[in-house]
C-alpha cells in the first residue's frame, strides 16, 4: 500500500536526513525512535520487518503486550511519565528510560537495576515551555540531578529529553530546542563523573525537522509513521 507504515517510515527517515544535512550534520547522528503508543503489535512488526529497531512507549502496561511480540534485538525506550512503583518493570522491559525527572525515581531505578545486575541508560526529562500538565525537571533541577548521577552506579546518564508545548507553527519550538541543547552543552562542560551528555531526545512528528536542525540526536516519531491514533 502506497501510504503504509513502511512508506511513511521511509519518508520520515528521509526528512530527518534532509534536516540534518541542512544543519551541516551527518544524518547518521540522528536516530528515529518510532513511537508505538496505541499501535497494535502487528503494525509495529511491519516497521521491524522493514529494518527498524528503535521503538518508544509511554506506558509500562501497554509495552508489556508488544515487547514480547517482537524479536529481542528491538530496542525499547520509555518516553512517558514513569511512576516510581513501576521502576522494577521498566528496568526489565526497556533499554533506555528517557523520562527521569526526579530523584525519587532515580533511586527506584537504581535499586531495580542493581538488583537485576543491569546497567540502565537514562535521560533527564526537562520541562520546557509553560504547560503545567507536562512533566520534567526545571533547568536548575536537571543540573542538580546530573550532579548526583555518581550516586547511581547502575544508571548511565547519557543526555536530556524534552517535550515542548504543541504549537501550530513548528518554528515556534525552535527556542525550546535550542535552550535544551544549550543546557546539554553546559552539563557536558561540567565533566561530571559517570555522566556523558551525548544524547538530545527532542522533536516529534510535528516538529522533528526543527529539532534536528537544533541538534537532536533522537527524534520520537509516532503519527508520521503509524498514522493518526485511534480515539
Amino acid at each position: 500500500m502506497a501510504d503504509g507504515v513502511v512508506a511513511r517510515l521511509d519518508r520520515a527517515k528521509a526528512a530527518v536526513a534532509a534536516a540534518a544535512r541542512r544543519a551541516g550534520r551527518n544524518p547518521r547522528e540522528v536516530a528515529v525512535v518510532a513511537v508505538t503508543k496505541t499501535v497494535p503489535p502487528e503494525v509495529v512488526r511491519e516497521a521491524y520487518e522493514a529494518g527498524h529497531r528503535s521503538f518508544g512507549e509511554s506506558y509500562v502496561q501497554e509495552a508489556l503486550g508488544k515487547i514480547d511480540r517482537l524479536p529481542p534485538d528491538a530496542r525499547w525506550h520509555m518516553i512517558g511519565h514513569l511512576q516510581s512503583n513501576k521502576a522494577k518493570r521498566a528496568v526489565e522491559l526497556f533499554a533506555s528510560v528517557e523520562s527521569l525527572d526526579r530523584e525519587s525515581l532515580a533511586r527506584a531505578l537504581e535499586a531495580a537495576a542493581r538488583a537485576r545486575g543491569a546497567l540502565l541508560e537514562v535521560l533527564l526529562q526537562v520541562h520546557v515551555g509553560d504547560e503545567a500538565s507536562k512533566h520534567g525537571a526545571t533547568f536548575e533541577g536537571a543540573e542538580a540531578l546530573a550532579r548526583r548521577a555518581a550516586e547511581w552506579p547502575s544508571l548511565r546518564l547519557r543526555g536530556l529529553m524534552a517535550i515542548p508545548p504543541y504549537r501550530e507553527d513548528p518554528e515556534a519550538a525552535r527556542a525550546d530546542f535550542r535552550a535544551l541543547r544549550e543546557l546539554r552543552d553546559h552539563l557536558h562542560r561540567l565533566r561530571l563523573p559517570g555522566v556523558e551528555m551525548a544524547e538530545l531526545s527532542m522533536g516529534m512528528s510535528h516538529d522533528f525537522e526543527v529539532a534536528v536542525e537544533e541538534g537532536a540526536t533522537r527524534v520520537r516519531i509516532g503519527t508520521a509513521i503509524f498514522g493518526e491514533r485511534a480515539p
